[in-house]
């Protein structure tokens, strides 16, 4: 996909235009990406091809759903920086990537340096983190039922949670509302028709 193609597609995601001094910050990302997947299991190898429609722009997208700009973020899981290390470089708030695994903390640690990004690195589990965010996510890391008992601790009333969760996305809603409530929608993604978002707020327990 030529350049001009992936901008486009990036702007398209995100709903506001993406300038060049952004898409060149991400392209060194995922170069950086690619060289590290050769050290470590950071994202599946049969992606490799597809990274940027199947994780860069699929990603980008969660940007939408911030209430406002410059609104703080916290990945939860963030291993490779997906999608924090891309909303880190996209969106304007403070992100927090809260990763335990060493190896794969040290990567964003080197990432965040590298390209100047307005964002921290915590190397524990959730569980151990604090703070309050304004934006929550978090991708590919366990049931909703149990992401929302590990972390609603970092939220508040009016958090946005924006949760790509794939097919499984009204299976996890409806058995996540047996202990939880909230304002709950499932949006389309922009990469796959088949795959799911769970924006919520309010979230509490029942």
């Amino acid at each position: 996909m030529s350049q001009s193609r992936l901008i486009s597609r990036l702007s398209a995601a995100v709903g506001r235009d993406v300038s060049r001094e952004t898409f060149e910050r991400i392209s060194c990302y995922v170069a950086l990406l690619r060289e590290e997947a050769g050290r470590q299991n950071l994202i599946s190898p049969s992606t490799l091809d597809q990274l940027w429609e199947r994780h860069i722009i699929d990603c980008a997208q969660l940007v939408r759903f911030e209430r406002y700009t410059g609104a703080s973020w916290a990945d939860i899981g963030s291993g490779a920086g997906l999608p924090g290390v891309v909303v880190a470089c996209l969106a304007e708030g403070q992100v927090c990537l809260i990763e335990p695994r060493r190896l794969r903390a040290e990567f964003l640690h080197k990432i965040v340096e590298r390209l100047d990004l307005a964002a921290t690195v915590l190397p524990m589990k959730v569980e151990r983190a604090s703070g309050r965010f304004e934006t929550i996510t978090a991708r590919a890391v366990t049931r909703l039922a149990d992401l929302l008992a590990l972390s609603s601790h970092l939220s508040t009333r009016n958090t946005v949670w924006a949760l790509p969760k794939g097919k499984s996305a009204l299976m996890e809603l409806a058995e996540a509302r047996k202990q939880w409530q909230g304002v709950f929608h499932v949006e389309h993604s922009v990469t796959d028709p088949e795959s799911r978002i769970i924006v919520a707020t309010g979230v509490a327990r029942r």
